[in-house]
């Protein structure tokens, strides 16, 4: 496996050293900083090696700042937030518009720190995930362990979709998606992962285990819906 480099950006010793553990024990490298300037500054060090930046969208000296700064300084760079650093959903939109769309809790166990960063470290492996969304909300059934609840759908693609539940699952929760396209009979049913989380209990999930008919009945769902 090739070796990533990671960025954390977060004043907090322990939320550092967790990530650490989790990245260097898998033989990536991680860098840890605590200020936008020190951020700056590593990405400048490591121009052209650095695979991620794993983001507090507080950190001094000014909110959300570091991102604009960030952008600035590396445009290409995957950046993944701290979903815990986010104040409202406003922030949640002016991220969007710097192209900053994935979050992680930064509460998550060390065992489950890699599979969350897993999509942006190693994009090529989750391919299906880069495929458009549609807007979408309908019903949906999900089950964790034995536990089955009423979700709300809020956007599909061929390879995942993002969800409204009551309760927040941890990223790297394996679940099972169920729902029915509109205008379609068969309900569809996916084993999944939890790849983000946030603090309104918005989820996303990516498919891991889809079975071919329903694959394509999603494939052609979000062929004919997307935006262009």
């Amino acid at each position: 496996m090739t070796q990533k480099t990671v960025i954390i950006a977060i004043d907090a010793t322990e939320v550092q050293d967790r990530f650490a553990v989790a990245l260097q024990g898998a033989g990536h490298r991680a860098i840890s900083v605590r200020r936008a300037d020190d951020l700056v500054a590593a990405l400048e060090e490591h121009r052209g090696k650095t695979d991620l930046v794993v983001l507090d969208a507080g950190l001094e000296p000014n909110r959300l700042d570091v991102a604009r700064t960030l952008r600035e300084a590396a445009p290409d760079i995957p950046v993944i937030v701290f979903s815990g650093s986010i104040a409202d959903a406003g922030e949640i939109q002016t991220l969007a518009t710097l192209g900053v769309t994935s979050f992680v809790n930064e509460h998550i166990t060390v065992q489950r720190i890699l599979p969350s960063l897993a999509p942006l470290l190693f994009p090529d492996s989750f391919d299906r995930r880069t495929s458009p969304r549609v807007t979408l909300g309908i019903q949906a059934a999900l089950k964790s362990g034995d536990t089955i609840t009423a979700v709300l759908t809020l956007n599909v693609g061929k390879g995942g979709m993002a969800i409204r539940a009551m309760t927040s699952l941890d990223t790297g929760t394996r679940v099972a998606v169920r729902f029915r396209l509109p205008r379609s009979q068969p309900d569809i049913e996916a084993i999944s992962r939890v790849v983000w989380s946030d603090r309104e209990s918005a989820l996303g999930l990516q498919f891991e285990e889809v079975d071919t008919p329903d694959q394509s009945a999603l494939d052609e769902f979000v062929d004919h819906n997307a935006l262009p």
